[in-house]
């Protein structure tokens, strides 16, 4: 077993106050009217100053304070669980200082467990509720107050609110806390602040803080102009050790792809913490990649003596949240299960053990398939690192890791940054908000996947949110401003327009996060089970509902203002936009809010259709199998077995993923649509063309409609575009082959010879291989190809004549080629004797008697290449071989002559062959 030591070195000593020249002492700081009281902490002993004291960051706070007030701009290095996140915000804000004045500073944090986490955290340090001095704004929820200092808020907010106020007018501060975890909304509003500092704000003030000593990167981001990197401030960590425990599976599991993780390995975890809950002491935390996960190893963990099961992830209920991160206060012994949640952004009191098994979820995109999924990976040695230090933060623990150590330093070494791997709509519309459509002028730490990002203003142009300069259009502005996705923002605003705001805001909210697996994979039969639910999803769905409603409404409502006090251009929209918008040219406040005339007469399955639809229009799809569907976009897609969705002719897939063993992706999440809406909503993919093509050895033409690649109606073509038939028929000789064309003996004799030249001379000879001659097809078959119309065109081509073209007329060499390369040779016999040009050397087949009297070997090619001559018998069997006529003369005949006489006894057989009469007779004949 190995230890592991955290950063930094002996015992902190609680302090009552902390001094730095030029900053005074730092201590809690009251509010006005109102005296620094004296709290319990979590245990009921501790008081929230002397918590304060505590945190191990204390060390680094004057070394911050310097760095920005010298430069602006800094990195804090600081491991989980020493105050960075609940301190260093109260410092900067003047709360726990009685020398600067009160500042206003913004943290932003990665997750919205972990913004509430944090304010309610320092809330409590300061003796107050959330809402006062320290509040939070999280999607769908905001406590602030007027006497709100420290905001915290989630990185899509600070996004918001820079597109809506660059300046951010009246915050002195910018924390970006967890930026090691290379989220992008992170990576953007870094971006996006330093823009604001270098033009508008230069005395804003920004840290980025990290929980990984892994800080040139961003020092060099936030440094100055000149190249100089901003200061690196680094806090010590808790200096408990931390024993490693290697606890692989007894047996291989399956590694895993998609989202799907071996059960086995889920079964090896339980078994894990179990041997762990036995083995040591404290509370135990182990690390699982999802939700799903989590409730697996629940259930497997299910009657644990004298020890409570919780579980930590943004889905969870807040009262459950907020009891793990408050802690067991004298209880039984907790097991916490947690996500990737729970290694820098919450800290969970009491944990002596952890028990990591090795994965994580990172977002990916599937660009050829349009598929976006999280995608669970092998975690990082960086990730093993901050899941192993929770178990040290309070007392000497350990970590059980459920893999092999030999696997370890094979292991990457930081996690994939989010911008290298992930859909990029959201950040390409942001960037073109922001005035940088093409992101050159952005300062990131990764440059966009240049073909992500193309993927991505291909996205925005189709759904009118930018134009083809990749600007945003007043559309996208107020997509951007509804805080979802621009595909979901889409939906949501071209639906409230035929379905009514409401019903377009429950499904879009359904669609912003995936609904548990027990609703189901009917999106309609989610939204049914989502409003009668009393489930911690459906509550938080209907808060989202409520938020998307007023959004919507509030949007139209501006819509209208600014129509009536402005004569700009009209946005850029595609054809689904515009047909699902028709009724909506003229709209009003009540247009989006009540919808079209009629909507509320539509099911809940044609809204969900229609919702669906317009948010994926690519991936409407239609059936061509039992449990088979076609997308838009190309891609295959199976349903479950089970799917209540079998029998429909057409879908709107709302959520797929594609395992890496199958080429068709598995539908998790869909909605029953018709025709008529997927040809509204993908209008943009429709098309109808003329289509001629050669499939299944014959040339097909049709007039085509398509609905991307599903093909909806097809009529045959009577006067197809000859230059589409002529391609077509080019494309059939390239997969089958000259053998299309009619090869007379002549014709096949013709090709071998020239191919014997240009095997032996080259140029000028052409080279005639399959290969070749399809390259070539316009200079031998240009005639020929612009008459045919069919296969059995091809089929009546004389192939010999129009090879004849290729013979080297121009240069005059073409006169030589019966020289070079004869058809017939004439033997002594006086028969002309056709040569086989076949595979390897020339063969003169003939009979051994019509030779005799030829002394030398024929010579072809210019005398180059000497004819293989096969000696056949009377009867046509071959009876020698040679290259060599007159070595053959002197010994080899003897013995050919000793073995046929006999056989052969009516033809001539000289003891001389040299000067017998060559002859085609038998004796008696002659």
């Amino acid at each position: 077993m190995a230890r592991l030591e955290s950063p930094g070195v002996g015992r902190l000593v609680p302090a009552a106050r902390w001094t730095d020249p030029g900053h005074g002492d730092l201590r809690l700081r009251a509010g006005p009217g109102r005296p620094v009281t004296r709290r319990s902490g979590p245990a009921g002993t501790t008081a929230t100053a002397d918590a304060l004291d505590r945190l191990p960051v204390r060390a680094a706070v004057p070394e911050l304070l310097r760095a920005l007030d010298e430069r602006g701009a800094a990195v804090l290095c600081a491991p989980p669980g020493t105050g960075k996140t609940t301190l260093v915000p109260l410092v900067l804000a003047g709360l726990v200082d009685d020398g600067p004045p009160v500042r206003r500073v913004l943290v932003a944090e990665p997750r919205r467990i972990a913004a509430r986490a944090a304010a309610r955290r320092m809330a409590w340090l300061l003796g107050e509720r959330v809402g006062g001095r320290v509040g939070f704004t999280v999607r769908g929820e905001r406590q602030v107050g007027r006497e709100t200092v420290v905001e915290v808020v989630t990185t899509g907010v600070l996004l918001q609110r820079l597109q809506r106020d660059q300046e951010l007018a009246g915050v002195d501060t910018v924390v970006l806390d967890e930026c090691h975890e290379r989220h992008l909304d992170a990576d953007t509003a870094a971006a996006f602040l330093l823009d604001v500092r270098a033009a508008l704000r230069p005395e804003l003030r920004l840290v980025a803080a990290s929980a990984t000593t892994d800080a040139e990167g961003w020092a060099r981001l936030l440094g100055d102009g000149d190249g100089a990197a901003a200061p690196v401030v680094s806090a010590p960590g808790v200096s408990h050790p931390v024993e490693v425990v290697w606890a692989p599976p007894a047996r291989p599991v399956r590694p895993p792809h998609g989202m799907r993780v071996d059960p086995a390995l889920l079964e090896h975890v339980a078994s894990v913490v179990r041997r762990a809950l036995g083995e040591r002491d404290g509370d135990v935390l182990c690390f699982l990649p999802g939700v799903g996960e989590i409730a697996r190893v629940t259930g497997m963990l299910g009657g644990l003596d004298g020890a409570e099961v919780l579980q930590v992830h943004g889905r969870a209920p807040a009262a459950v949240q907020e009891a793990v991160l408050a802690g067991a206060d004298g209880g039984p012994r907790r097991v916490v299960l947690a996500t990737s949640v729970a290694e820098s952004s919450l800290t969970v009191p009491g944990v002596r053990v952890v028990v990591d098994c090795g994965l994580a979820r990172e977002p990916r995109m599937d660009h050829a398939r349009g598929l976006s999924a999280l995608t669970t990976v092998r975690a990082s040695r960086a990730a093993a690192r901050q899941r192993a230090g929770r178990a040290g933060r309070e007392a000497p623990g350990a970590v059980y890791r459920c893999w092999p150590e030999a696997e370890d330093a094979r292991l990457p070494r930081f996690p994939s940054p989010e911008i290298a791997g992930a859909d990029l709509t959201a950040f390409a519309l942001q960037a073109a908000c922001w005035g940088d459509p093409d992101t050159s002028g952005l300062a990131l730490l990764d440059p966009p996947p240049a073909g992500a990002l193309t993927a991505a203003r291909e996205v925005l142009a189709a759904i009118g949110a930018a134009d083809a300069a990749g600007r945003a259009t007043g559309r996208g502005a107020r997509m951007a401003r509804l805080g979802l996705h621009p595909r979901l923002a889409r939906a949501l605003l071209d639906g409230a327009r035929e379905v009514g705001a409401r019903r377009a805001a429950e499904v879009v909210a359904l669609l912003s996060e995936e609904p548990p697996r027990e609703y189901g994979d009917d999106l309609a039969g989610a939204w049914r089970t989502a409003r009668r639910g009393g489930d911690p999803y459906a509550a938080r769905w209907r808060q989202e509902v409520r938020r998307l409603e007023r959004a919507v409404t509030a949007e139209d409502t501006a819509d209208v203002i600014g129509s009536g006090a402005s004569a700009a251009a009209p946005d850029r929209a595609d054809a689904g936009t515009r047909a699902a918008g028709r009724a909506g040219e003229a709209r009003g406040p009540a247009t989006g809010h009540r919808g079209r005339t009629g909507a509320g007469a539509r099911s809940d399955d044609a809204v969900a259709g229609l919702v669906a639809a317009l948010a994926f229009p690519e991936r409407v799809a239609r059936r061509r199998g039992e449990r088979a569907y076609l997308m838009a976009a190309g891609t295959g897609a199976e349903l479950g077995d089970g799917s209540r969705l079998g029998g429909s002719d057409w879908l709107a897939v709302a959520v797929a993923d594609r395992p890496v063993t199958s080429a068709s992706a598995r539908v998790r999440l869909a909605a029953v649509t018709d025709e008529d809406t997927a040809r509204t909503a993908a209008a943009a993919l429709g098309s109808d063309a003329e289509e001629v093509r050669w499939a299944e050895g014959e040339v097909i033409a049709r007039r085509v409609s398509r609905l991307g690649a599903i093909e909806l109606v097809a009529r045959p073509l009577t006067a197809p575009d000859p230059e589409l038939v002529r391609d077509a028929l080019l494309e059939g000789l390239r997969r089958e082959g000259p053998g299309l064309l009619r090869w007379s003996a002549g014709a096949a004799s013709l090709r071998q010879r020239l191919a014997f030249l240009h095997r032996e001379l080259g140029a000028p000879w052409p080279d005639v291989s399959d290969a070749a001659l399809v390259a070539r097809a316009d200079d031998w078959l240009g005639v020929e190809l612009g008459r045919a119309r069919r296969r059995a065109d091809l089929e009546r081509v004389d192939a010999g004549q129009a090879l004849s073209r290729l013979l080297p007329w121009a240069t005059g060499d073409a006169a030589r080629f019966e020289e070079l390369a004869p058809e017939r040779v004439e033997v002594p016999s006086g028969s002309r004797v056709r040569v086989d040009y076949g595979e390897g050397q020339p063969v003169l087949a003939v009979k051994l008697q019509e030779l005799f009297g030829w002394q030398q070997t024929p010579r072809i090619a210019g005398g180059r290449v000497p004819l293989l001559v096969h000696l056949l018998s009377p009867a046509g069997r071959p009876a020698a071989v040679t290259a060599d006529l007159a070595s053959f003369w002197k010994d080899g005949y003897r013995s050919v002559r000793a073995e046929l006489r006999g056989r052969y006894p009516k033809h001539p057989w000289p003891e001389d062959p040299a000067t017998a009469e060559p002859t085609r007779r038998t004796n008696t004949r002659r």
